[in-house]
């Protein structure tokens, strides 16, 4: 009998949410409007679906993330760790960040990372500010803010297209015993969906990778009080592990973000992980053609943001990519604004 008491409270819970985020990414884009820091509104030339289209999307993706937990596919998950006080802390922190943010954003500034200590330490293609955050992905007031920065963007959307990611999980896990399965998160950053693995598979192993310090400091705060994860302090492109090492691995929002050479060089590092029969679970931002009709959307994203490497993304050929690295298709769909797909790491002969 599926659990639809859970099914319940999920959906009540993330209704609350879209709600609530609703209400900042409004006050946002009021406050940035009353500085007087907005660009002129870019015209895209393609199609772009209404805001009631979107609405409709993002309930849907609401009613999947609550069927999975009835159907067990992962428990009712909580995607605020933090305390009440805590979180409304962190808002009041992110619009005192704003108009420095919106200022970046108008002067089309992207260096502030460029100013900490630790860009010296990491690629180049790395050591800029993403989205025009304060510090790029280096600075601690950056990882204390991003999680709240992401789901008022996305109007609290963004914790249920990453919970996608555990539908083939939970897929490959059926029949094994999850104390011998190793889990990779590359470029876990603030231990978002480490926390959701957790929760779904208590006594997996699981690891998370990234390049930021600061961020991985806040995946460890993440994950208390549940049992933690190996955190790793390396980049992608050259991953400090074992052939053959991880059951899984998955990314999370991370493609969209890389240069293409480097895209591919994280590819074959996964594939170099993960084991023969092993699965590589991929969500990222939709793709041009993905849904027609909302392309514009990915053609305005870039110009709103700092994403240097999103219009290549968004053209790349994923499929050849994975191919090339000996990962098969198994599954692809996509949730809302995401991409979501599952691929096999081909067995040995």
């Amino acid at each position: 009998m599926g659990d639809n008491l859970g099914m319940a409270a999920q959906l009540a819970g993330q209704s609350l949410r879209f709600g609530w985020y609703f209400a900042l990414n409004r006050l946002v884009d009021w406050r940035t409007s009353q500085l007087g820091l907005t660009r002129p509104r870019y015209k895209p030339t393609r199609p772009v679906p209404s805001t009631q289209e979107l609405l409709a999307d993002q309930a849907q993706l609401l009613m999947s993330d609550a069927l999975a937990v009835r159907d067990g596919l992962y428990p009712p998950v909580d995607d605020e760790a933090a305390s009440p006080i805590s979180h409304l802390f962190r808002v009041r922190r992110m619009l005192a960040d704003l108009p420095a943010a919106a200022t970046r954003r108008a002067d089309n500034d992207a260096t502030t990372a460029k100013t900490e200590a630790a860009a010296a330490d990491v690629p180049d293609y790395y050591a800029q500010d993403f989205h025009f955050q304060t510090g790029g992905y280096l600075s601690e007031e950056s990882a204390r803010l991003y999680d709240i920065q992401v789901e008022t963007l996305f109007m609290g959307a963004a914790g249920p297209m990453r919970r996608a990611a555990l539908r083939p999980i939970a897929e490959f896990m059926r029949g094994r015993d999850q104390r011998h399965v190793t889990l990779l998160d590359v470029a876990c950053g603030t231990g978002r969906f480490l926390r959701q693995a957790r929760l779904a598979y208590p006594a997996m192993r699981l690891q998370g990778l990234d390049l930021s310090r600061t961020y991985l400091d806040e995946a460890r705060r993440h994950l208390e009080p549940l049992r933690g994860a190996e955190l790793i302090e390396a980049a992608g492109e050259r991953m400090p592990l074992a052939n053959a090492s991880a059951d899984i691995v998955t990314s999370i929002f991370l493609f969209h973000e890389l240069p293409p050479d480097v895209r591919r060089q994280v590819t074959a590092e996964i594939a170099r992980v993960l084991k023969p029969g092993g699965l590589f679970v991929f969500l990222d931002s939709l793709q041009m053609g993905d849904r027609p009709g909302w392309d514009g959307l990915l053609e305005s994203f870039p110009v709103r943001f700092h994403e240097p490497y999103y219009r290549s993304y968004a053209i790349d050929d994923l499929e050849g990519m994975f191919t090339a690295a000996g990962l098969t298709a198994e599954s692809m769909s996509t949730p809302y604004l995401s991409k979501l797909l599952a691929r096999r790491k081909r067995a040995a002969g």
